[in-house]
């Protein structure tokens, strides 16, 4: 099967979005805010923003607080100059340990996470489509650790489901992921050192601990 360059798919889209008489409505879906902030710089240009924080696989409770705080701050500091909006779901982590029953202990980047991604995806697609947004996206795919291909051919299913389009991207190129680290420092974002969920914090631990 031949590889996607989905940069490229997404330039394209990018450049009829461009040539519109009336910039078009997205819904990002947004992990945290050092990953959402190239992507904003980036499609800020095209697209009437509205960030959506819905991530029930974050453990502990006071980690999903302190993002979600994080990405209010954020936003709350480019808002003047962008009109960028946020909604913040309700936090149920049932809803992430109910997705991923049975596969909790794979390893980092397999099916938990795949699921994780639908689970999240999935609920930004239903709201975009119930709120008439033009697009659905992620921030997710900013990320080297994530799995690009899953994430799209996922919005793709999600677009088709909800008759809403999905915005095919891959943020970590054109050194998205490097921006997104200067743009943490410039405005003093939190980084965290693990995805979110408890096992991905776990064998982040490990990890640190083999470094020592």
């Amino acid at each position: 099967m031949k590889k996607i360059d989905y940069q490229k798919v997404m330039d394209a889209e990018l450049e009829a979005v461009s040539a519109l008489s009336a910039r078009p409505s997205l819904l990002l879906h947004a992990c945290c805010a050092p990953c959402s902030s190239y992507v904003l710089e980036y499609l800020n240009e095209y697209f009437d923003i509205t960030v959506y924080f819905y991530n029930p696989n974050i453990s502990p409770r006071e980690e999903y607080e302190w993002r979600a705080e994080e990405l209010r701050r954020f936003v709350e500091q480019i808002a003047k100059q962008n009109n960028i909006k946020t909604v913040f779901a309700d936090y149920n982590s049932d809803d992430f340990y109910n997705t991923i029953s049975g596969v909790e202990n794979t390893a980092e980047g397999g099916e938990r996470c795949r699921r994780c991604y639908e689970l999240r995806l999935e609920s930004t697609a239903r709201y975009a489509s119930e709120k008439g947004f033009d697009y659905f996206c992620t921030t997710l795919s900013i990320s080297p650790y994530k799995n690009c291909v899953w994430l799209n051919e996922i919005g793709e299913g999600l677009a088709r489901k909800y008759g809403i389009k999905y915005l095919l991207s891959d943020f970590k190129k054109k050194n998205g992921y490097k921006r997104s680290c200067e743009l943490s420092e410039q405005y003093g974002l939190y980084r965290q050192n693990y995805c979110g969920c408890e096992f991905s914090k776990r064998e982040a631990e490990k990890r640190a601990e083999k470094r020592k």
